[in-house]
């Protein structure tokens, strides 16, 4: 086993069965087992790889250029915005740059193609905290 907490599977896109496997930067799922082992909850990944195809429908709210067709991000389920701060915390300790915040996931990435450090939010909503605010969250 490659890792502590995650099976590649459960990164795959929904559409190609083993693309976990095949396209999620191995580093970042240590980092996501590092983050997850400190949080101390179970994380549910809810959208890991994306094939271009997944991505760009509508129903998914994938951007064109998004982390996920590289492998290099994962929509975390949090119901109800349940350890956000938590979770966001640990993941700039453990070197995530990108953190996006949904109503009920956060969104981590590290990838450096696209701008970073960043915080957003979804839906045109602003994200719980700006970058810098989750350095100094105590």
């Amino acid at each position: 086993m490659d890792f502590k907490y995650f099976n590649y599977s459960e990164f795959d896109s929904p559409d190609l069965p083993d693309s976990g496997k095949k396209f999620m930067d191995k580093k970042f799922i240590e980092t996501l087992d590092k983050i997850r082992e400190e949080v101390g909850i179970p994380f549910i990944i809810n959208s890991g790889y994306r094939t271009p195809e997944y991505n760009a429908r509508p129903d998914v709210g994938g951007v064109p250029n998004s982390a996920h067709i590289r492998g290099r991000a994962a929509d975390i389920r949090t119901p109800s915005g349940f350890k956000q701060k938590e979770i966001a915390k640990a993941a700039v300790k453990h070197g995530i740059t990108r953190i996006g915040f949904g109503t009920n996931f956060i969104h981590l990435d590290n990838d450096t193609t696209l701008p970073y450090p960043r915080t957003w939010g979804y839906g045109g909503k602003k994200p719980k905290y700006t970058y810098n605010e989750i350095l100094n969250l105590a």
